[in-house]
């Protein structure tokens, strides 16, 4: 038997990814949640899955409720950030299409990219609750980030009736989520969501130079 630190005793060596044991505990968590439901898992079997005793577990996370918070904000902070990144450029500095279509690809990758499909877990019930306020707000500020940024696009093909471009490509990256549930996405999935919410948009012409813009403000800001 090895050592994970003081008081927390495991029964193997490391087999998750993770520099430490709450990262162990939270890959081992998103497994589980997402392959046999958030109700049906229980903190003993993301112990098991680690391989510590679910008493050090509790070392590291009160509840299981704590270990879902952590996992849910994992999925919005990166993409709220490089959100928050684009919307603070000054005038001039990219298209509003250029904008927006960096915030999409990037969240759309990092979605896509993530060793476990979290975002399936957006829709539990228990999410709702005010348990988890922190990550609903979080999640609402990059929609309206999306919205603000979307707002200054002027959209002249499907999404002039729709309302806010923004929304709406918004939309067209959370379902990403779904279509990795299918087994359908690809690595080309975030920046085909991406172009499509520019596509609708009316601006399919200029989307050539709206991706090379998008680039350059991902390599800059990612």
């Amino acid at each position: 038997m090895t050592s994970a630190g003081p008081g927390r005793p495991r029964s193997q060596q490391p087999s998750r990814p993770g520099a430490t044991a709450r990262d162990e505990i939270l890959d081992a968590a998103a497994e589980l949640f997402t392959t046999h439901g958030f109700a049906n898992t229980s903190t003993r079997s993301i112990a098991d899955a680690v391989g510590i005793r679910q008493s050090s577990l509790y070392h590291h996370f009160k509840t299981k409720d704590d270990i879902l918070e952590d996992l849910l904000e994992g999925t919005v902070l990166g993409g709220l950030k490089f959100a928050r990144a684009v919307a603070d450029l000054p005038p001039g500095e990219g298209t509003p299409g250029g904008r927006l279509h960096a915030v999409a690809l990037y969240d759309g990758t990092q979605l896509c990219s993530s060793r476990w499909n979290l975002g399936i877990l957006y829709h539990l019930p228990e999410t709702r609750g005010g348990r988890f306020a922190r990550f609903l707000a979080d999640r609402q500020e990059l929609r309206n980030l999306y919205g603000e940024l979307g707002a200054a696009v002027s959209p002249a093909g499907p999404a002039a009736a729709s309302g806010n471009p923004g929304d709406l490509a918004f939309r067209l990256v959370e379902s990403l989520v779904n279509l990795r549930a299918d087994g359908l996405a690809t690595s080309e999935s975030p920046l085909q969501a991406a172009d499509a919410g520019l596509i609708l948009c009316g601006l399919a012409e200029e989307l050539p130079a709206i991706r090379e813009q998008s680039a350059v403000l991902i390599g800059q800001l990612g």
